[in-house]
């Protein structure tokens, strides 16, 4: 069966050219980077290139880059670890629309005896920045508020909230899990104190990641251990998946123009496409200050696990934006955050394009998404009834 995989907001192939560049790593060059000897040395300067590829790909300095494990591990370090270097605070600031690696262990924490402030979004999914330096207090250890929506691609002015953090005297963190690699980002050119990204999302494996800590901010490790990464995250390197890393940040940078327009031409021919064949059709946040690969849209009066499935039969992946996926009956709560209309909130579709997508692979699904809209609408009690009247 043909595959066409758009949902690359959740994971990525890996380049090829990034698993050639790891494959020594797991039976040749073996060796323990930290090693005294030459067979360990070797493959230390291996990770130091890495290092210096994470650097470059984000304008900073290889010192500034710690590996991690990925994403999720480099969000709780960077909340955790600032913290515990500023016990005297107690607050942390965040948006409704935050990845789960954030919202959950905010979550936690306030179990703990911390408040958390969860600033809202308008229905294009934008932050209202004078209602962020509100809600900054004496008292707020950090901000985090990630730089692109991954259900959305919306896209916030964090280098403008990174200024408003430093004058309110708050550590400011950005998860930029979804925008490293897909936009040009230069950490030498904002105020952004630690920045977490993952590999799996720009074509590196599973399984690795890098927290940038700016030079002279203050941090308490997470992991704790040995004295790796310089002591700020104890643990032997997985060397492979870092060379991994290294070469998918060397190579993003080759593509970067690429992803801002052969891969938002796709974008924007599938998207206009499925809106002008499929009427109540919406499209869900910003429709520019958005990643150019991605594109959510909600179909009305029908399920998004339905829609998923009859498009997995003719081999298309993409993801829901409705959490029903995983068993609950509510919406995405980036959808509900931003007031998404109930009737279009749960047939919501995220369409994720990378670089290995082709013209083909958009015609074949504005080929097959039409009917199985019409197919699920005509089995629909809800599209009988066009009650527009429900809402969030």
């Amino acid at each position: 069966m043909k595959t066409v995989y758009v949902d690359n907001n959740a994971t990525t192939r890996v380049d090829p050219e990034v698993f050639r560049e790891m494959e020594p790593y797991f039976c040749d060059l073996y060796g323990n980077p930290s090693s005294m000897h030459k067979f360990g040395g070797q493959v230390a300067g291996a990770v130091k290139r890495a290092r210096q590829q994470v650097a470059t790909l984000i304008g900073a300095d290889p010192s500034e880059i710690v590996f991690t494990s990925c994403g999720t591990e480099s969000d709780n370090a960077a909340i955790w670890g600032t913290l515990h270097s500023y016990p005297q605070k107690h607050h942390i600031v965040t948006t409704r629309v935050e990845h789960p690696a954030v919202l959950t262990l905010c979550n936690h924490l306030m179990k703990q005896g911390y408040s958390v402030t969860e600033l809202p979004v308008n229905h294009e999914g934008l932050l209202d920045l004078d209602q962020l330096r509100d809600a900054i207090t004496p008292y707020t250890a950090v901000v985090s508020v990630m730089w692109a929506n991954n259900e959305t691609g919306v896209i916030f002015p964090v280098e403008e909230i990174a200024e408003i953090v430093q004058e309110k005297g708050s550590v400011f963190h950005c998860d930029a899990v979804q925008a490293v690699g897909k936009i040009p980002i230069n950490m030498r050119k904002n105020r952004i104190d630690m920045l977490s990204l993952s590999g799996h999302k720009l074509h590196a494996p599973k399984g690795v990641g890098a927290l940038y800590i700016r030079k002279g901010t203050r941090f308490t490790p997470f992991f704790i251990g040995g004295h790796q990464e310089h002591n700020r995250r104890g643990g032997t390197e997985s060397v492979p998946s870092i060379i991994g890393l290294g070469k998918a940040c060397e190579l993003a940078m080759d593509h970067m123009d690429e992803e801002k327009t052969r891969v938002k031409a796709q974008r924007d021919r599938l998207e206009a496409g499925l809106l002008a064949k499929i009427p109540n059709a919406l499209l869900n946040g910003h429709r520019e200050h958005r990643l150019p690969n991605t594109s959510s849209l909600s179909f009305e009066y029908i399920e998004g696990e339905g829609i998923l499935l009859l498009m997995s039969r003719e081999g298309i992946a993409a993801s829901s934006g409705s959490a029903c996926t995983s068993g609950s009956l509510e919406p995405s709560h980036v959808l509900r955050a931003m007031g998404v209309p109930f009737t279009g909130a749960h047939g919501s579709i995220r369409f994720s394009l990378s670089r290995f997508n082709t013209d083909e692979d958009v015609d074949y699904i504005l080929e097959k998404i039409p009917p199985i809209i019409s197919r699920l609408r005509e089995l629909s009690p809800f599209w009988k009834r066009r009650d527009r009247s429900a809402v969030l």
